[in-house]
């Protein structure tokens, strides 16, 4: 299914039992819903909304000068257009930046939050890395290119999205954390190189009626590596409410 936002053609489905109190999953930056399929298999009576965040999945049109209100207005739209009051958000990385926002800006439709391996908590810096700042800029005020300045993720994107994803990842969410009222189950992998496990404990410290949990052999797609710990995990957060 489709649904047009600010021009953009988003993607997304529904699965399950539709009687059931809806519970949208967020994907990380630069994966797809698809990621999802085996915590849907999993939990085949629930009723599940993916969406296909652009320009990503089956939403391919880049969007222009997006940031990450923006995604969390799109996300806001489509629950409108589906007639959605309340449901629960589970969000991965990128997707859990969505979650938190969603959980403080709209308070009356996030019933219970997930987040997994979530980002939005601004990462302690080494002093190399500064240097590399540092550098970058030295170069670029002489009009100097330093090849693959940025992270992977940024390397990877068109110039247009590189803009969106420098505004995104730049937005420091821990204030929105404490105008989180939803019950919270918060799971990160031991392993997370990239969301380390100090965000996991600031998030804890940061959201009310929060819950932290670890899983040992597990990283940044904790929910892939240890699926079944997961699954019991979501199951008991599910049953408890």
């Amino acid at each position: 299914m489709v649904f047009t936002y600010n021009g953009i053609k988003v993607h997304f489905s529904q699965y399950g039992d539709k009687s059931e109190k809806p519970c949208l999953l967020l994907h990380g930056w630069g994966a797809s819903s698809e990621v999802f399929a085996g915590l849907m298999q999993h939990f085949p009576n629930k009723n599940f909304i993916t969406i296909d965040f652009p320009p990503f999945g089956k939403s391919e049109n880049e969007p222009i000068d997006w940031n990450i209100f923006t995604y969390v207005s799109m996300v806001m739209s489509l629950c409108e257009h589906l007639h959605i009051a309340t449901c629960d958000v589970l969000g991965h990385s990128f997707g859990g930046r969505v979650a938190i926002l969603l959980a403080a800006l709209k308070k009356q439709l996030v019933a219970n939050l997930i987040l997994v391996d979530s980002a939005g908590i601004h990462p302690k810096r080494s002093i190399k890395y500064y240097y590399k700042v540092y550098k970058y800029k030295i170069y670029r005020h002489f009009g100097k290119a330093i090849s693959n300045a940025g992270s992977s993720d940024y390397q990877k994107l068109s110039p247009q999205m590189k803009k969106v994803f420098v505004s995104i990842v730049n937005q420091d969410l821990e204030e929105y954390c404490l105008r989180i009222h939803a019950n919270t189950l918060i799971v990160f992998g031991k392993n997370d190189k990239d969301t380390p496990i100090y965000m996991a404990k600031s998030f804890k410290k940061l959201i009310r009626n929060s819950k932290l949990e670890i899983l040992d052999d597990a990283g940044h797609y904790s929910f892939l590596d240890s699926p079944l710990s997961f699954y019991r995990l979501l199951g008991q957060f599910w049953e408890e409410k």
